[in-house]
């Protein structure tokens, strides 16, 4: 009988925290272990670290040697990086035509068999893909998450981001392609597809995970369409969101007051929040008023008086308003 994964809710948050500075490598396996023992009770921490570890045979999706797809590793120069890297290339078996490409940035543990697999569920919705090992002048992803996290850190970034931008060239004029490419990245790999954006005006599409946010001064460089993801208890990755995204609508013309509304809607006291004002006012209001429906924006759901006088609206009804809220929220819920 199988056994149910525990997911994120099964730990204390504390837990998670420690566990993404562990994997991230700001603190060592030593350290964390020592750091959750407050947390341990009937478990204990090497079984809790196994909990959250990932298990790649489980996640499996498709397998390596699906006949639908032909998929081999291939080498490929990088003149500006490390001279020669190697991938995992993932073609349709029955494709008509030239297909579009997809690059995968893996995490910051290089080509594991996650990303392999991933690599093969974008080929079955008729992609050619290609999943670069940053570890491949390093020997490769050695089979361990530890030990790949080590290798990790020994990389020359500088070299190692030409890399990926050399796997982007090899896309381009594959001939099986059509001179389309994207690119999708996780976490470190999230960054790298921010950074591919900024450096390559002939990219057509990005699709980030969690990544970290290229330089205030590079978003005016980017030219294709994005799609970026965060987990909203990341505050690892979501920290420098808000500048970035009014960078983005400051490159793309959007007006003074938006712009404001982006960067500072949580912070609406501040002086450069003056642009967009009383939007800011607005939405930090419903974003409290919205935990009565059961979404929770993390951001202090108590409403002071001063939240209703900037919008003009007289603090004796506040109860009233929420009655009336809290009635609509009942109702949505019932409709549901």
């Amino acid at each position: 009988m199988s056994v149910k994964r525990k997911t994120a809710d099964n730990f204390y948050p504390e837990v998670l925290k420690l566990f993404d500075k562990y994997v991230h490598d700001n603190i060592s396996r030593r350290d964390f272990l020592q750091s959750i023992t407050q947390f341990v009770v009937s478990v204990s921490a090497i079984s809790l670290i196994n909990a959250l570890s990932p298990r790649f045979a489980e996640a499996q999706q498709v397998a390596s040697n699906d006949p639908r797809l032909t998929a081999s590793y291939m080498e490929y120069p990088s003149p500006q990086g490390y001279d020669k890297l190697r991938g995992y290339l993932v073609q349709p078996v029955k494709a008509k035509g030239k297909l579009p490409t997809v690059l995968v940035v893996h995490e910051n543990r290089g080509l594991n068999p996650h990303i392999e697999n991933i690599a093969r569920r974008l080929a079955l919705d008729n992609f050619i893909v290609f999943a670069p090992d940053a570890l491949f002048p390093l020997g490769g992803y050695p089979g361990d998450e530890d030990k790949a996290r080590e290798l990790f850190s020994k990389l020359d970034q500088a070299k190692t981001k030409e890399d990926f931008i050399a796997a982007f060239g090899v896309l381009k004029k594959l001939p099986e392609g059509n001179g389309k490419v994207g690119v999708v990245g996780f976490c470190y790999g999230g960054g790298i597809a921010n950074l591919l954006a900024t450096r390559l005006p002939d990219l057509n599409a990005v699709v980030s995970f969690y990544g970290g946010q290229p330089a205030d001064e590079d978003a005016a460089k980017i030219r294709a369409p994005l799609l970026l993801h965060y987990a909203e208890k990341d505050t690892r990755s979501t920290g420098g969101w808000p500048k970035y995204e009014a960078e983005l609508a400051r490159h793309w013309n959007l007006p003074d007051e938006i712009i404001a509304v982006l960067r500072y809607h949580h912070t609406p006291d501040v002086v450069e929040a003056a642009a967009g004002q009383p939007i800011i006012h607005m939405i930090s209001l419903a974003e409290k008023l919205l935990a009565s429906f059961g979404i929770h924006e993390h951001v202090d759901a108590n409403i002071s008086d001063k939240d209703w006088e900037v919008l003009g609206i007289d603090p004796g009804k506040a109860e009233e308003i929420g009655v009336e809220v809290a009635g609509q929220a009942e109702q949505a819920a019932a409709a549901y």
